[in-house]
């Protein structure tokens, strides 16, 4: 995520108050947030379309064509049912995804659609900054809710806190529905008051037709590319950001209006007016999509218990890029235990970050990691904001999850797995581009790093349960 030492810093350093506190009286223990991933003997994987449920045949002959193309990998026959039971949400066929890099390329996604847009447009985010970028988003939206296509959106407490109340006003005023996600204000709040739980998740859905997730806020700090050299530099002399998104069509995109829903409800807000939320959605593609939600209400994160499934599934590679890494023991066991089995085992990580605590508190795990044989490697010239994972070249997830214990148990997220070679091959693309542009750590350089690194290292740890 973006983290609130930015415009939001005073947020932080509350959140960071009440979480030493809460600390101090004794909840210091992890606990335990994922089910038993042993592999159950029930009914085969089945698949949704446009039309409702495949059949058995039908399941099977999409799964078959998954599994045929490329290297040879059991993760479908492993993972798949496991998987269904995990996350609740089914897997649905028909999709047109597109990977979408960067802000610029998002954004102009993004008012594509929003310009289209003919009933509704739902969005939830966890930064919206009022800036150049976001004063272009409030524009688009209020043109559209004038136009009669009703806006609803759905705003972190936290995440917002630099962004002035009045310009949310001028969103009301002209009829959009804005809700506040757990008010920072304990007086104000619809439901228990928990200011550690937050909405990290980045939602636009458009008509329920198209939706578009990943890690990407509404920020002016994603005005610039982060491939070529002359845009590595904004404008201000700030680094460009390096972030990831989708845009998916087809049956799976009701499957995230779900989720939006779901989160107005949880949060008692108003009444939403009557629009084609869940239209007759058509098959538009071949991808084969799963929506999943994670939610600090319930027992565990599936999105986290579905990576560590998919990491214990895989049998080739395990290639993952992140902006925060922070891991709890059980990934940790799950990444050490995949290099031991001969598994390629490579991580993108930020070089320079805008989170001092968590950056340094994953620095604290790369001894222990490169001499398990995982390799690392520290993307350089941009902040690195990307949230994926590519396991076998066939089962790829991209959203908002962080690989650490904020995301793991204290925040609202949301990922798409997209499953197949075809689409794996472009986020192979994308992670090898990204290696590239990155410098791998070393176990021999790691060793001899400097003192003050490792008492930074040491200061973070005792703190990532809370960042």
């Amino acid at each position: 995520m973006m983290r609130v030492c930015r415009s939001t810093l005073a947020g932080f350093w509350l959140s960071t108050l009440v979480a030493g506190l809460l600390m101090l009286v004794g909840c210091s223990s992890l606990p335990t947030i994922v089910p038993d991933l042993a592999r159950s003997q029930g009914a085969p994987v089945q698949l949704s379309g446009a039309g409702g449920p495949l059949s058995a045949a039908q399941s099977k002959a999409v799964l078959d064509r998954l599994g045929s193309g490329g290297q040879e990998t059991g993760i479908f026959e492993r993972h798949l049912a496991i998987e269904e039971a995990i996350a609740g949400s089914p897997l649905t066929t028909g999709n047109k995804v597109l990977l979408l890099q960067d802000g610029p390329t998002t954004y102009q996604a993004m008012f594509k659609a929003i310009v289209a847009a003919r009933d509704h447009i739902n969005l939830e985010t966890y930064i919206l900054d009022d800036d150049e970028v976001g004063q272009r988003f409030a524009q688009a939206l209020i043109d559209k809710q004038q136009q009669g296509v009703q806006v609803n959106l759905i705003r972190d407490s936290v995440g917002t806190i630099g962004t002035p109340p009045a310009f949310f006003q001028r969103l009301k005023d002209e009829g959009i529905k804005v809700l506040e996600f757990n008010p920072m204000n304990p007086l104000v709040s619809r439901k228990e008051w928990e200011l550690n739980h937050r909405d990290h998740r980045k939602l636009l859905v458009v008509d329920g037709r198209t939706a578009f997730l990943g890690g990407i806020n509404i920020s002016s700090v994603y005005s610039g590319g982060s491939f070529s050299g002359a845009s590595r530099e904004r404008p201000d002399g700030t680094l460009a950001w390096r972030d990831t998104d989708l845009q998916l069509q087809g049956p799976v995109v009701a499957e995230f209006q779900k989720l939006f829903l779901s989160t107005w409800e949880r949060q008692k807000g108003d009444p939403l007016p009557a629009k084609d939320y869940f239209p007759q959605l058509q098959s538009v593609g071949r991808e084969v999509v799963r929506a999943i939600g994670s939610t600090p209400d319930e027992p565990f994160s599936q999105i986290y218990a579905t990576l560590l499934s998919a990491i214990g599934s895989a049998e080739t590679s395990i290639h993952l890029t992140n902006a925060y890494f922070a891991p709890d023991p059980q990934l940790l066991a799950a990444l050490e235990a995949a290099a031991a089995r001969q598994v390629d085992v490579k991580l993108i990580l930020p070089s320079q970050t805008d989170s001092w605590l968590v950056f340094h508190a994953g620095r604290g795990y790369y001894d222990r990691l490169l001499r398990a044989g995982v390799k690392i490697y520290e993307r350089r010239g941009v902040i690195l904001h990307s949230k994926t994972a590519l396991i076998d070249g066939v089962w790829a997830t991209v959203g908002s999850t962080n690989l650490d214990w904020r995301s793991f148990l204290h925040n609202e997220e949301l990922n798409a797995v997209v499953l197949g070679q075809e689409f794996g091959d472009q986020v192979q693309a994308m992670f090898a581009r990204d290696l590239a542009a990155s410098d791998e750590v070393t176990l021999a350089r790691w060793v001899n790093r400097p003192l003050d690194w490792r008492v930074k290292e040491l200061f973070a740890r005792a703190w990532e349960y809370w960042l």
